[in-house]
């Protein structure tokens, strides 16, 4: 039995130019990070059942010989892609449900990656992890999502990224001192809306409106990459007020270019944090839904907390994690 833990993925900056429509003409620029919510993924080679076996919101049971069948189509393209035809049992839990911004489908990629792979007796980089996964879920799945995800998933920690238009990605760790890594946890706060939402929808906007050249969208990429590059900057200072205001930058930009990013609810909670001491936020992942992360000023938690909270916002605390996707147990 094998056990697989993946992170969660937290976006600082630059998100969306790891979309191939935007990377492939200009390159991406990002800053994420992986935080200490988990989904876990174990893998059974069970002794006397027959068949392949699948168990996530739903229970799947398919023959060896019909894995085209399966209706999870990461578990299907990923079996595909390895020609595994064997009896198996997959089976997902997480700390964080889908639909809430944090990229669940791809750490449940990375994890399943990862632990058929040990199953495999086949050792990938970190690196060639996140890459297969990116095939996974975009090649071969055809979601339209890009690499960021797949990414800090994988490597944890937090993590610059440059993505070369022909979509070689330069993943460095992003080099921030302990006490400012400390005070940038402390300061970041995050909260649920309550909303789910299908980010591959919001995600489709994004790319056809930059495939296409659309002026306004294109030139709030461009100014989205560069906050990629201000974020690294700031946090390498250990400047937390700059990289707050530079969130807020962020918020206002991607605004811009997707009609569905927002909604009167969410920019009243928005509105309502920074008049109790944020400097500014974003929504996690693609938007309309799911977690509010908002950077606080230094001694304002309680008064956001408070604030958001009394609005019907469940708060989240988290830390970031280090270790990226790790097998607990291979027995």
């Amino acid at each position: 039995m094998i056990l697989v833990r993946t992170p969660f993925r937290l976006p600082l900056g630059g998100g969306g130019t790891d979309l191939p429509a935007y990377y492939e003409k200009y390159g991406g620029k990002l800053i994420t990070a992986a935080v200490n919510k988990y989904m876990f993924i174990s893998i059974n080679t069970p002794a006397i059942v027959d068949n392949i076996k699948l168990n996530y919101s739903r229970t799947e049971v398919v023959a060896p010989d019909r894995i085209e069948d399966i209706r999870h189509d990461l578990v299907r393209e990923a079996l595909k892609w390895l020609d595994y035809r064997r009896p198996l049992e997959i089976s997902s839990m997480a700390d964080l449900s889908a639909g809430t911004g944090m990229g669940s489908s791809s750490s449940y990629t990375v994890g399943l990656w990862k632990g058929l792979n040990t199953l495999l007796r086949r050792d990938l980089s970190t690196q060639q992890l996140a890459e297969d996964a990116c095939h996974i879920e975009i090649d071969l799945a055809g979601k339209p999502i890009g690499k960021q995800d797949q990414y800090a998933a994988a490597f944890g920690g937090i993590l610059s990224m440059d993505i070369d238009p022909d979509g070689t990605v330069h993943p460095q760790p992003l080099d921030v001192e302990h006490e400012a890594v400390a005070e940038l946890e402390h300061r970041l706060m995050m909260f649920y809306t309550g909303i789910q939402r299908d980010a591959n929808t919001i995600l489709a906007e994004q790319g056809q409106k930059v495939s296409v050249s659309e002026e306004q969208a294109t030139r709030g990429m461009h100014t989205i990459r560069d906050i990629g590059t201000e974020v690294g900057d700031a946090l390498r200072a250990g400047d937390v007020d700059a990289f707050g205001r530079l969130l807020h930058r962020h918020w206002t930009t991607k605004k811009t270019i997707s009609t569905k990013m927002s909604d009167p609810a969410i920019d009243g909670w928005y509105d309502l944090a920074m008049r109790n001491g944020a400097l500014g936020g974003k929504l996690m992942g693609a938007g309309g839904g799911g977690f509010l992360l908002f950077c606080v000023e230094e001694g304002r938690r309680r008064d956001l907390r408070s604030a958001m909270t009394g609005a019907g916002l469940r708060f989240m605390d988290f830390r970031f994690d280090w270790e990226g996707s790790k097998v607990l147990v291979n027995l």
